[in-house]
């Protein structure tokens, strides 16, 4: 199948997902993940209706930022970001996805507020534990968020998560425990923080985290197709 066609199925699939759990397809983002794809691809995706978009690194971000610009695309960093490489994406991209320590939202503040702007973020949450991923842990994310809001240049509007790899039946319920945390630090009434959006779900279970309450998913090779690794494009 085409790009076009993957990119239209991933629509159609989002929209029979939230039409299973009542929920309006308008509820749900879906952000097309670009990282090591050419900008030609990109473009396919694009025509077919694609408008927001998430890179996974700093690097590939930057590059690929005049494209994203001059086609009018909602820019997200969706992937671990270095406090060296937060120059390349500040004021740049819409949303970045993977806050997940204070060092990291305290450089963000930084050249925020040197940039004369607010960035806005997501808290990204290690929802199953695993110690090769990033993320906060539950536990701790609470009072992380609580200090980030106490900084200027930048705000909390959700949080973000990538579960286990277990199958999309069994990532259903890393999902349910992201959307009570969700509702949780919602309720807390944090200064400054506005829970608006759970990013969850990639290309194998993104219909279960939509039917958990997620308002962004991000699907890449559902659409683009399976990614050489890094080493191999290089």
């Amino acid at each position: 199948m085409s790009i076009r066609d993957n990119y239209l199925t991933v629509m159609e699939n989002i929209a029979s997902a939230c039409a299973e759990c009542g929920r309006s397809e308008d509820e749900v983002k879906l952000i097309t993940v670009t990282k090591f794809v050419d900008t030609g691809r990109i473009a396919e995706a694009v025509a077919a209706g694609a408008r927001h978009v998430g890179e996974n690194r700093a690097q590939e971000f930057r590059d690929k930022l005049d494209f994203f610009k001059e086609n009018g695309l909602d820019a997200h960093l969706i992937g671990q970001l270095q406090t060296n490489k937060v120059k390349y994406v500040i004021g740049n991209a819409s949303l970045i996805q993977s806050v997940d320590r204070l060092e990291l939202a305290k450089e963000i503040s930084r050249l925020a507020v040197k940039a004369g702007i607010t960035q806005n973020v997501l808290a990204e949450v290690n929802i199953g534990g695993e110690a090769q991923k990033g993320g906060i842990a539950p536990d701790e994310l609470k009072d992380l968020i609580s200090v980030i809001s106490e900084l200027p240049g930048i705000r909390v509007k959700g949080l973000m998560c990538v579960p286990p790899a277990v199958g999309e039946g069994e990532a259903r319920r890393y999902f349910a425990s992201m959307r009570r945390l969700f509702e949780d630090i919602g309720s807390a009434g944090i200064p400054g923080v506005d829970m608006q959006e759970l990013s969850m779900g990639m290309s194998g279970d993104y219909r279960s985290a939509i039917k958990e309450g997620a308002t962004m998913v991000r699907v890449g090779t559902a659409i683009f197709g399976a990614r050489p690794a890094a080493a191999a494009r290089a």
